[in-house]
C-alpha cells in the first residue's frame, strides 16, 4: 500500500525537485485507471531553465517515478520523432495527462499533442508497403515450415509484431511495442484485435497454426497477398 495517492506523490515530487518549473503533467497507467502493483508514476516536466531534455528514474515518496524533463521547445523534437516512428509516447502522455502545475503553457502544448494524435501517422508509400509485405511473407513462410517448437515460439513473436504493424500502419493507425501492441489493435478494431489475440493464443497453447496463417493472409490480401517473386531491394 502506497503512503500517498498518485497525484499527491507527484505533486510532492514537483514541489521538492522542480519548484521553479512552468508546467507539470502526471501521465501513464495511474491516469488511465490501468495501474498494477508494479506501475510507476510518469511525470512530464516543462522548465525553461533546462538546457537539454532528459529522462530519469528514481524512487520518491514511496513510488517509482519516471520523469521526462523538457524546456519549452525541446519537447517538439520528441513529438516529431514519435510521429516519425508512429509511436506517440510523449504526445500521448501530454494529451491524456493530469495537469499538476501550469503557469499558462500547458493548454497549448496539450492542444499540439491532441492534434498530432488525431491526425495519425503518415501514410505508407507503395514501396514501403511492398517492403513490409515481403518481410511479413518471409516470416510467415518460416512459421509455416518450422517444425522446431522452440524456434516456432520466437518466429511467432516476430510474426505477431510484423503483422500488427502492417495492419495498423496500412490503416493510418499508431503502433506500439509490448503491451501497446494490444492496446493499439483494440483501439483500431476491437473485434479484429480479439481475433488476432485468439489466433496467437491458440498457437501458443496448442501449437495449431491455421488461425494465425489465416489472419496474416487476410491482412496481406488487400495489398496483393504474399510477396516473394519479383521483390527487389537495392538493385540498380
Amino acid at each position: 500500500m502506497h503512503q500517498y495517492k498518485p497525484v499527491e506523490a507527484a505533486s510532492l515530487f514537483i514541489d521538492e525537485f522542480f519548484p521553479q518549473c512552468q508546467g507539470a503533467i502526471l501521465a501513464g497507467s495511474v491516469v488511465r485507471g490501468e495501474a498494477t502493483d508494479t506501475s510507476d508514476l510518469d511525470i512530464v516536466i516543462f522548465d525553461n531553465k533546462i538546457c537539454a531534455s532528459y529522462r530519469e528514474s528514481l524512487i520518491q515518496f514511496g513510488w517509482p517515478i519516471e520523469v521526462f524533463v523538457h524546456n519549452l521547445t525541446s519537447y517538439q523534437s520528441y513529438f516529431d520523432s514519435d510521429v516519425e516512428r508512429a509511436r506517440p509516447s510523449l504526445p500521448r502522455m501530454v494529451a491524456e495527462g493530469i495537469i499538476l502545475k501550469d503557469e499558462g503553457i500547458i493548454e497549448s502544448i496539450k492542444l499540439e499533442a491532441i492534434k498530432l494524435l488525431d491526425k495519425g501517422p503518415a501514410e505508407w508509400s507503395i514501396e514501403t508497403i511492398n517492403f513490409k509485405r515481403y518481410f511479413l511473407t518471409d516470416t510467415l513462410d518460416d512459421f509455416i515450415g518450422c517444425t522446431n517448437r522452440a524456434e516456432e515460439l520466437f518466429i511467432a513473436n516476430h510474426l505477431a509484431e510484423l503483422a500488427s504493424e502492417f495492419v495498423l500502419r496500412t490503416n493510418r493507425q499508431w503502433i506500439g511495442s509490448s503491451k501497446w501492441i494490444v492496446r493499439a489493435l483494440k483501439q483500431y478494431d476491437l473485434k479484429f484485435a480479439n481475433r488476432f489475440i485468439d489466433a496467437f493464443d491458440g498457437f501458443y497453447r496448442t501449437g495449431e497454426k491455421e488461425n494465425v496463417i489465416k489472419i496474416v493472409e487476410e491482412i496481406l490480401a488487400p495489398f496483393g497477398g504474399t510477396l516473394f517473386e519479383g521483390f527487389s531491394l537495392g538493385k540498380k
